[in-house]
């Protein structure tokens, strides 16, 4: 039915992929491998500084956590009148 009919807009996309490619620069390859290297090192960085960022904050808690001791409840700062010694 519709085989012999084709749609008006894959007969453009059929054109534009058989006319001529443009050319590309020689050195497109190594410029996406230096872009390539720099965002891997960037994210390798940035993974890095997140972990220390949190070794740091669990050593700041445990610390704090060993000074303060809050698990513990703090003694009473009123004590009942002694009353018929």
């Amino acid at each position: 039915m519709s085989g012999d009919r084709r749609d008006p807009r894959e007969e453009r996309i059929r054109r534009m992929l058989d006319g001529p490619h443009p050319v590309l620069p020689p050195d497109l390859a190594m410029r996406a491998v230096r872009h390539g290297g720099r965002r891997l090192r960037l994210r390798r960085a940035v993974r890095r500084t997140a972990l220390w960022l949190a070794a740091v904050a669990l050593v700041v808690f445990l610390v704090w956590a060993g000074v303060e001791q809050p698990w513990e409840t703090e003694p009473a700062q009123v004590t009942p009148p002694l009353e018929g010694w």
